[in-house]
């Protein structure tokens, strides 16, 4: 119990109580702020910016691991050939460290020498290679390589259930008349009900608070600010401009955003259990 209300209390407690303070980062100067950090965000529009943009990265990439993991863990959990290799091909993206997927896929989309851009040019898609670190394409890019990245734990998640329920169910589906796709809506997917909740609540929390992959995207390149999400609005004042005390209010709000989904999401599926 004290280690964790040392981990994980006292953070928390600690940046409540910096976001009502005006703190220099590096020196030990600080006044009471009040709510005066708080007043600064809402009037500030780069953080309602950042929100905006992390809601859109979220609701994306959670969108499309959710397609793209239940798609993939369906197929590999059919008996092929090669199975296992294949299984282990799917993991290897999420495995890798984030530092090594962001610099490889900037490569990849490198509007001079990346291989995506010749491969399109090549095929006849565009008539000239598209600059995906630019403003337009940034974000696209930056939705692209995180779910690239992270769609394998939605296939890992949902493999796992799948390997679990009763053949007899999908026997009994056949024998009523059931086709492929009344086995999935009827049988398969109610069984994947409470393994996609928890993997919607974890996804939405980590890729609304991440930080790295963001980060990464917005070194090298002149377009950072049109994938500035929260987390790293937050360390930017933080670090940045050294107001300790605003950058703690960023991330009370971040917190409390995040408890809000949290428990209108849980209402949502007590609700959905209760019919």
């Amino acid at each position: 119990m004290l280690l964790l209300a040392g981990l994980t209390l006292y953070p928390v407690l600690y940046g409540v109580w910096l976001s009502l303070h005006h703190k220099h980062s590096l020196f030990p100067q600080q006044s009471w702020a009040g709510l005066e950090n708080y007043w600064f965000l809402l009037a500030d529009p780069e953080f309602s910016e950042s929100v905006w943009r992390g809601v859109v990265y979220s609701v994306s990439t959670i969108t499309l691991q959710i397609i793209i993991g239940v798609g993939a863990a369906l197929a590999l959990n059919q008996y092929f050939p090669g199975r296992s290799l294949v299984r282990g091909i799917v993991l290897f993206p999420y495995v890798i460290p984030t530092v090594v997927a962001v610099i490889l896929w900037k490569w990849l989309l490198n509007n001079q020498f990346g291989l995506i851009n010749y491969g399109m040019v090549m095929l006849g898609l565009t008539d000239e290679p598209i600059n995906w670190m630019g403003r337009t394409y940034i974000m696209t890019s930056l939705i692209l390589i995180s779910v690239w990245q992270f769609f394998p734990f939605v296939v890992l998640a949902v493999l796992a259930r799948l390997q679990t329920i009763p053949t007899e169910l999908y026997e009994a589906a056949r024998v009523d008349g059931a086709g492929p796709l009344s086995r999935f809506l009827y049988v398969t997917l109610p069984q994947l009900a409470s393994v996609l909740f928890i993997v919607v609540l974890l996804r939405t929390i980590w890729m609304f608070t991440k930080f790295d992959t963001v980060w990464l995207m917005t070194q090298g390149g002149g377009a950072e600010k049109y994938i500035r999400t929260l987390p790293v609005y937050a360390y930017l004042r933080a670090f940045h401009y050294y107001e300790a005390g605003t950058g703690a209010a960023a991330s009370v709000v971040m917190f409390l955003l995040l408890v809000v989904f949290a428990a209108v999401y849980f209402m949502m599926f007590r609700r959905e259990e209760q019919l």
